[in-house]
């Protein structure tokens, strides 16, 4: 299994990005949450900053929008994952090269849907 970072996560169970958290780890994946104002969310430790992160990442999946997203994108590249999620409303083709140069895929779907379909 996986451990996948999300960026953007939420502690408000309606939110998109904390129905990912919940379901990654339903489906046998490890979520690490990343929000800038959260200690905790859904029981797990949160990570303010992607350097932080110590454990190897093998997915991100982004829950934040692509005028947001410039400083995250040298976080991501020194995680080294394997892929990148852009989830909807978060597509950011102007990032995507910078990603694939450093051999990271990236994705434009839904994180919820690929676990539901089988195609996590």
């Amino acid at each position: 299994m996986e451990n996948v970072v999300v960026i953007g996560a939420s502690a408000k169970p309606e939110r998109y990005s904390n129905k990912a958290i919940r379901m990654l780890a339903e489906y046998g994946h490890t979520p690490i949450p990343v929000a800038p104002r959260e200690e905790e969310i859904e029981g797990l430790k949160t990570y303010t900053r992607l350097p932080d992160i110590t454990a190897k990442v093998d997915t991100v999946t982004m829950y934040v929008g692509a005028a947001r997203q410039d400083e995250l994108i040298a976080g991501i590249i020194g995680l080294a994952p394997k892929r990148v999620i852009f989830n909807p409303g978060t597509e950011n083709p102007d990032a995507y090269p910078r990603l694939n140069a450093a051999g990271i895929e990236t994705l434009e779907a839904c994180t919820l849907v690929l676990l539901r379909s089988h195609q996590f």
